[in-house]
């Protein structure tokens, strides 16, 4: 007897379909989400954010870029604004005299200075202990430029800083002084994280500048760092100071923590004489024989 034959299972399948997607916002929905947005943006004072939130919106809908990265991208907008604001009110109060900074320093004209020692200082690290910086050199050797490149430089890293001459310096103390303001003076120069105090020994300063200046010095001792620059030798702030003790107190403090910079060679101002002279020569008279 042949077996029965069975027949074959017929399974059927119910096709599920998938729930169609939600359709985007109308026109006007969007655009009310986009105004509250702003409105956002502009209550929490990031108006960089809003006014790059255009493009950004744009980029991120270009390029398919997630809500957290699209998010990033507006943030560091703001970011970057506010610390471009922070910077240039930092240099505002630091009172640069020149646009001179560390990277446009001619080593050439100044063999004596260690590229190797401005790239650690660039870096700002002898702010951390404290450490002060005194420039001595003749006129010209580029004093002034290393310090204000150092001030830059600080500022640049997020450092509260200060440049000043020794004679405003001891100007300002000497009116503060008569108006009664010489405790606010001594805190206002106690302040700045670096602060550089150029040209000592350029002029003659007066009796009371001695002291101010030491006053200055000693309240920075061990906590803020100084940059100074001067003409002259160490062995004769005596004589610039006009009081021997006060220099040698003052010196005192300065070099416990130091690094000192001697600079040395031609001026570079009459190096520009020479070559604008030299160029004169040659456009006028086509020879190489030396002005009169």
């Amino acid at each position: 007897m042949n077996p029965t034959r069975r027949r074959p299972t017929v399974v059927t399948t119910t096709r599920t379909t998938r729930p169609s997607p939600t359709p985007p916002p109308s026109t006007a929905a969007q655009a009310s989400l986009y105004q509250q947005l702003r409105s956002h943006l502009a209550v929490l004072k990031l108006h960089d954010a809003a006014e790059h939130l255009p493009a950004v919106l744009d980029t991120a809908l270009a390029e398919g870029l997630s809500v957290t990265a699209a998010l990033e991208r507006l943030l560091a907008v703001e970011v970057e604004a506010t610390e471009a604001r922070r910077l240039a009110g930092r240099l505002r109060f630091a009172s640069l005299p020149t646009p001179a900074t560390l990277d446009g320093f001619d080593y050439d004209a100044a063999p004596g200075v260690d590229r190797n020692l401005i790239s650690e200082l660039a870096t700002c690290r002898y702010l951390e202990t404290a450490t002060n910086v005194l420039l001595i050199g003749p006129p010209g050797t580029g004093k002034t430029h290393l310090a204000v490149g150092l001030v830059r430089a600080a500022a640049e890293a997020g450092y509260r800083t200060y440049f000043t001459t020794a004679a405003d310096l001891a100007a300002r103390c000497h009116r503060a002084a008569i108006e009664g303001r010489w405790a606010t003076t001594m805190r206002f120069y106690a302040g700045p994280t670096l602060l550089a105090i150029d040209e000592l020994g350029y002029l003659a300063l007066p009796a009371e500048a001695a002291a101010a200046i030491f006053q200055v010095v000693s309240q920075r001792y061990l906590k803020t760092s100084i940059v100074l620059t001067s003409n002259r030798g160490v062995g004769s702030w005596g004589e610039i100071l006009g009081d021997t003790t006060v220099a040698a107190a003052m010196l005192d403090r300065l070099l416990h923590r130091s690094v000192v910079l001697n600079l040395d060679g031609d001026s570079y101002r009459l190096r520009a004489h020479h070559a604008a002279n030299d160029t004169l020569r040659r456009t006028t008279t086509g020879t190489r024989q030396p002005l009169t």
